[in-house]
């Protein structure tokens, strides 16, 4: 009897620690690092996190901020990937990680871009900075304006670069909120996801440029976004991957080798496609209303989605079941497809409004001139035909 006891005993012992051990596998997937988390990069929900609003350095990471602003003047027009950029001394003197740059050395904005994308090259970033601000402290400035903007907590910026410098410092969650940001451009993924490449410099030779994230080559589906190193920071890193439909960013910050932040980063990222699926819910094809337009060409325009709705649902959840509620305003022609008209409530089975989401025409609707007015009014009081608005 005693025996059978001691037998139950031990078997319960066992089977806790076995659970428990388990458990911290499945809990604990960046033992390596100071902080780390996962994040949906579509709808910014945390998947994962340890200590992830820990402010700390971030070394090279810092350009991933650099690099929103560099995008952001591409889009709005102040630059192109062509424009090109005079080398200053201040810029070349830049230590660190480099692509060697010479002052008076001239390059395009594209070739920069890959010298901080796939080398992280601090003389190529300084170059942008002062390309786009005009000086090195005029660009730091709009660097914690746009962190302000985003809503970062834990971020100050003090130089474009991530060298280590007193009071500048991020964290785990600052840096998964600007690479989302930052994925706004997918342009950007065509530099990040460069394994190796080359610069040609103004002489007729070429710098090696080889990427300082290994994932980008060893791990399927990761194509960016930027590493980071220095003795204080420690080995970083902020990944992002896409497999099927679901796109993950996960950072890391204070691994003690690079290895380390690899297999952290790693880890994190097997638990979230293996855990997870994004589905598509609803379409941006799928006409949710007509609406009457006042003075257009078309006297009605379909109303859709401006995105697909998607959705993150753990992988055994099933398709859910929504409805959706309209809020549009009549509008006035002309009305441009892309620009937001409305939004559309989505609700779940038990009556709750869980997304807004806007909404678009479907086509372009031009302003109908005096005499095509005319000929709709005639048709419409010849016809009997009412819109409801």
């Amino acid at each position: 009897m005693k025996k059978n006891i001691f037998l139950i005993i031990w078997g319960f012992l066992l089977f806790s620690f076995c659970f428990s051990v388990s458990a911290e596998s499945v809990t604990d997937l960046a033992p390596n690092s100071k902080s780390a988390i996962l994040m949906d990069a579509q709808s910014g929900k945390i998947l994962y996190s340890k200590n992830e609003n820990e402010a700390l350095p971030p070394a090279s990471m810092t350009k991933l901020m650099s690099m929103l602003l560099i995008m952001e003047a591409i889009d709005n027009g102040t630059l192109t990937m062509d424009t090109e950029v005079t080398i200053s001394e201040n810029a070349a003197s830049m230590g660190g990680s480099q692509v060697f740059l010479e002052a008076g050395e001239v390059y395009k904005v594209q070739e920069l871009l890959k010298g901080i994308a796939i080398a992280s090259g601090n003389d190529a970033v300084v170059a942008m900075a002062e390309k786009i601000s005009g000086t090195l402290d005029d660009f730091v400035v709009k660097m914690n304006e746009k962190a302000k903007s985003l809503g970062l907590k834990n971020t100050t910026f003090k130089n474009p670069h991530g060298l280590d410098t007193e009071g500048h410092v991020s964290s785990a969650y600052d840096m998964a909120l600007i690479a989302k940001e930052l994925l706004k451009h997918p342009k950007i993924l065509e530099f990040t996801s460069i394994y190796e490449d080359y610069l040609q410099k103004n002489d007729g030779s070429s710098t090696w440029l080889v990427n300082t994230n290994k994932l980008v080559r060893f791990y399927d589906g990761v194509d960016g976004l930027k590493t980071g190193f220095t003795s204080t920071a420690g080995y970083c890193l902020t990944a992002t991957a896409k497999k099927n439909n679901l796109r993950l960013i996960a950072v890391v910050m204070g691994a003690p080798t690079s290895d380390n932040r690899s297999s952290d980063i790693s880890s994190m990222l097997n638990y979230g496609f293996n855990t997870y699926k994004s589905v598509v819910v609803l379409t941006k094809d799928v006409v949710l209303g007509t609406k009457r337009v006042e003075n257009g060409k078309k006297e009605t325009v379909d109303i859709v989605l401006k995105e697909d709705y998607t959705k993150l649902l753990e992988t055994s959840e099933p398709m859910p079941n929504y409805s959706y509620n309209l809020k549009v305003d009549k509008f006035i022609a002309p009305v441009e497809a892309g620009t937001t008209v409305g939004t559309v409530e989505v609700v779940d089975q038990n009556g709750k409004v869980i997304d807004n989401l806007e909404v678009t025409v479907k086509e372009t609707v031009e302003k109908s001139n005096f005499f095509e007015l005319w000929l709709q009014n005639i048709k419409r009081m010849t016809s009997g035909k009412i819109l409801v608005k």
